[in-house]
């Protein structure tokens, strides 16, 4: 596994806990529980901003650019192809 793969996984994992903190704090009952949930996911929302940055930087991720991201894309998933009729 190669850094993008590794920074990409991180980072969908980073959203995926930043959403799953969102619906957590809508299905709390206590104001106690909804404030720890906040401070987590203000921690999960740093996180993922972090990733995106490293990822931006080291040119893994082109988040202001769609057809640069796209063309990133297809050359992963040819990559990807590749690999499978090896």
């Amino acid at each position: 596994m190669d850094d993008m793969a590794i920074a990409t996984d991180l980072l969908l994992s980073a959203k995926a806990g930043v959403r799953n903190y969102a619906v957590a704090i809508t299905e709390t009952a206590t104001p106690e529980v909804r404030e720890v949930l906040k401070k987590q996911l203000d921690k999960a929302i740093d996180a993922h901003e972090k990733i995106a940055q490293y990822m931006i930087d080291n040119e893994m991720y082109h988040a202001y650019d769609i057809k640069e991201q796209i063309s990133h894309d297809l050359k992963k998933a040819d990559k990807a192809l590749e690999l499978t009729e090896q």
